[in-house]
């Protein structure tokens, strides 16, 4: 548990903290994560306001982690609801402020909102206490709600959350929706590149490449940990994978319509002129002004590389398109770089990349059951791919599957 100083302390620098995350989903499971700090919390969820309906966005919960094996993650389903009085969220929207309840099973049947005890019941979890927080802009926008459930003793039992939590969790909210209205718009800054990208190219949606971006993420930081990679390191480059990951094929937008939008199967100088998408991508971010330039480009140009070599571009001039001379072959290409050659975050996207693009239906092809999508990675393990990735991913279908259901095609 924190002491009164620390708090102060620690929501000093908050803002300073959250800045540094210019990810969406990595923003609230940080903001997330540090509410429960804050207030000693057991559990505690986000619901992001869409149009008119408040959507069950991120959830954490201590108790049901402890009861899965190192490593795993918990798994969980979203959801929308409309904003009304009758349900805890929907009532702090509405009214703005704050609702701090001792134990939610105890709510007077007359009150307008109740506690929906379906997750409870289905997970074997005993919600008690719930402090529901609006999450608002300085300017009055409602971005949503934190809610944390369940605080804690210093015997790990059940109490009410107190009148200075609320005080404190008013304030950490108010920084916190500061910071993830910018993260919001930083997400529809790259999904409007995209969109760009799909109006060329009908395969990259929204939807594609945040479950891209997912997949990348969960690849990373299994491989990162395996290594011993500080966690400070790992929270910082999850950040910058993802967005990268999301425009892993923004190079398409220099690509013809005849090629993008053909139904079939590319002939042999369609597919030489498809190639280049990759260096037009990286090219997108030559002018390096930050981390995040780097690591978009070094997605963009590596992620059509494979683990044996005899993938593309290979060793080229980004500027120019031609080879490095050392990495010049005798027919004038450039070679492909192989095994850990190619940067780590181009075999992880193009491992998340081939995966989604198997699993999801395209103009010319119906979505492959998952059996014959999985024998085709672990075929394509050191060939293909890296294939400790593969082995990490194949370690890891539960929370690829709960990717996949959070980003389903429209």
């Amino acid at each position: 548990m924190l002491t009164e100083k620390e708090k102060i302390d620690k929501l000093t620098l908050l803002g300073t903290e959250l800045n540094h995350i210019q990810d969406l989903d990595i923003m609230m499971e940080k903001i997330l994560t540090e509410s429960r700090l804050f207030v000693n919390a057991d559990a505690g969820s986000i619901y992001i306001m869409e149009n008119d309906r408040l959507r069950f966005t991120y959830t954490q919960n201590d108790t049901l982690q402890q009861r899965l094996k190192p490593g795993e993650k918990l798994i969980y389903s979203t959801f929308s609801m409309p904003v009304d009085k009758k349900t805890l969220a929907g009532y702090v929207t509405l009214t703005g402020q704050p609702l701090n309840l001792d134990d939610v099973y105890s709510i007077d049947p007359a009150s307008p909102f109740q506690f929906g005890r379906q997750f409870d019941e289905t997970a074997c979890y005993r919600t008690q206490s719930a402090l529901t927080i609006p999450l608002t802009t300085p300017m009055g926008k409602t971005l949503g709600v934190l809610q944390v459930i369940n605080a804690r003793d210093p015997d790990g039992r059940a109490i009410p959350f107190s009148d200075r939590d609320v005080m404190v969790m008013m304030h950490f909210a108010g920084i916190a929706s500061v910071t993830l209205e910018r993260a919001q718009m930083t997400r529809a800054l790259l999904l409007r590149m995209i969109k760009m990208a799909e109006m060329r190219d009908p395969k990259e949606t929204g939807a594609h490449v945040n479950r891209v971006g997912g997949y990348a993420v969960e690849l990373y930081e299994k491989w990162a940990r395996r290594r011993d990679i500080p966690e400070d390191e790992i929270q910082k480059k999850r950040d910058l994978l993802r967005m990268a990951a999301m425009l892993h094929d923004v190079g398409k937008v220099g690509i013809s319509d005849t090629i993008l939008k053909k139904p079939g199967k590319l002939d042999e100088q369609e597919y030489e002129i498809m190639k280049h998408h990759s260096m037009m991508g990286a090219r997108l971010f030559a002018s390096s002004q930050s981390d995040f330039d780097d690591t978009a480009a070094a997605v963009a140009l590596n992620h059509h590389e494979k683990w044996n070599g005899s993938g593309y571009p290979g060793y080229i001039d980004v500027t120019t398109g031609e080879p490095l001379p050392e990495y010049r072959r005798p027919d004038g290409r450039a070679s492909g770089k192989a095994g850990e050659d190619i940067p780590v975050f181009g075999r992880i996207v193009a491992l998340a990349d081939v995966f989604d693009a198997l699993s999801s239906i395209r103009v010319y092809k119906p979505a492959w059951d998952e059996a014959k999508v999985l024998e085709t990675l672990e075929k394509d393990a050191g060939t293909h791919f890296d294939p400790e990735l593969v082995e990490i991913f194949l370690g890891s279908l539960d929370v690829m599957r709960s990717i996949q259901q959070r980003y389903k095609d429209e």
